[in-house]
């Protein structure tokens, strides 16, 4: 019922449009957009009237999947929701698994220090895609190959750990495929040594540069109230100023131990929330996560050191079993707030519901609001400076 009143509510408004205004598609083959996302616009002109997103063109089905295979097969699905940040979604749906079977407490602090130290590197790799993407987006090329030439030694060092370039299946219910390489440790600290000057390079090349200020400061302003009432998480939330990142608000894995602050928005050139404020808070998470990146190193070199009877497949469980329950976790991915809802049943280790919270999906809800009375070209920035990855939305 609720369908048929929105798509009677759509055909309303389609077919109402004045001998003035069009009906422009953007999208779903649109090098913008992003991914397979049409975006259906009603323009006057170069003026956006409205905008309606059309997703399930990419399709994954992770819920039934998830719902037809037993805990442990899911994990491989879990990397293809965001594919920009596998080992995220992999942890926290095992944060989620492991809770349920008691299992948090007794993991050994070698195997969460080095999941936090791939996830905040797959965070940082996730965050150049952001930036180089968004500066191609509105005409800036030099940023999109400095930023996957820098990425390009992430990739090799998730590679080098897991044995895969993107969907890595590393992060296990109970430990780890493997322990990290010998050397890993060392050319780790050799990566963050040869990025940060790279980083204040690409900083100063797009932060203060007049032409990204014109196309950013003032554009897709999202006010607080109304990015709390979509649900935004992450970089779009904490743009509008608010201070809210799981890994210090729930505290879970070593997070507590490490030393970080939670960038925000402050409308330094524009209005607080705009394009520019969502730029600036993913540069400025990436110099935090290189912060916990260096402490993750000093710990898994001096206290918690690899020897030869660690073994990180220790308490992995050859069986999942669970009493019926309902259960959510949430973690901190690099787009915002993942969360994963399990309703088990007993005698069996396949769930009977896992429904997935993807923040691309609750970030790119709030687009037709912030897409009203804009320029087309400013559009191609709001929908830019929001960071979606398809695989996600389209779960």
């Amino acid at each position: 019922m609720k369908y048929n009143d929105a798509l009677a509510r759509y055909q309303e408004k389609i077919s109402g449009i004045t001998s003035q205004e069009m009906v422009i598609n953007m999208g779903p083959q649109h090098p913008s957009t992003h991914g397979v996302l049409r975006l259906e616009l009603i323009t006057d002109g170069e003026i956006v009237k409205e905008v309606i997103p059309h997703m399930g063109y990419l399709h994954r089905c992770f819920d039934k999947h998830a719902e037809s295979v037993n805990f442990t097969k899911t994990i491989p699905f879990t990397d293809r929701l965001d594919y920009l940040a596998s080992m995220n979604n992999s942890h926290a749906y095992v944060m989620g698994v492991e809770r349920m079977l008691g299992l948090d407490a007794k993991i050994p602090k070698r195997v969460e220090y080095i999941r936090i130290l791939v996830c905040e590197l797959n965070r940082i790799a996730s965050h150049l895609i952001a930036i180089g993407t968004y500066g191609i987006d509105i005409g800036a090329f030099t940023p999109f190959m400095w930023c996957f030439r820098d990425r390009e030694h992430i990739m090799n060092m998730l590679e080098w750990a897991s044995g895969s370039r993107m969907l890595y299946n590393y992060i296990w219910i109970g430990g780890l495929f493997y322990d990290l390489p010998v050397g890993f440790e060392e050319r780790c600290t050799e990566f963050v040594q040869y990025f940060k000057p790279k980083l204040k390079e690409l900083d100063e090349l797009l932060s203060t540069n007049q032409i990204f200020i014109s196309r950013t400061a003032n554009i897709g302003v999202l006010p607080a109230d109304l990015a709390i009432n979509y649900g935004c998480s992450g970089p779009m939330l904490r743009a509008s100023g608010i201070k809210w990142d799981l890994r210090r608000i729930d505290g879970y894995s070593v997070y507590p131990e490490l030393e970080f602050d939670i960038p925000v928005g402050n409308g330094e050139m524009g209005q607080l929330g705009d394009c520019w404020d969502r730029y600036k808070v993913r540069v400025d998470e990436i110099k935090e996560s290189l912060r916990i990146i260096e402490q993750c190193i000093d710990r898994l070199s001096k206290d918690f050191k690899r020897s030869p009877e660690f073994d990180p497949r220790a308490l992995v469980p050859k069986k999942v079993n669970l009493k019926a329950q309902d259960y959510y976790v949430r973690a901190e991915n690099p787009k915002g707030e993942l969360g994963f809802y399990f309703a088990t049943q007993d005698r069996t280790d396949i769930p009977k519901r896992v429904k997935a919270r993807g923040p691309s999906f609750n970030n790119l809800s709030v687009l037709p609001e912030l897409g009203k009375g804009v320029l087309i070209a400013d559009l191609i920035a709001i929908l830019g400076s929001i960071d979606i990855v398809l695989g996600e939305v389209d779960r």
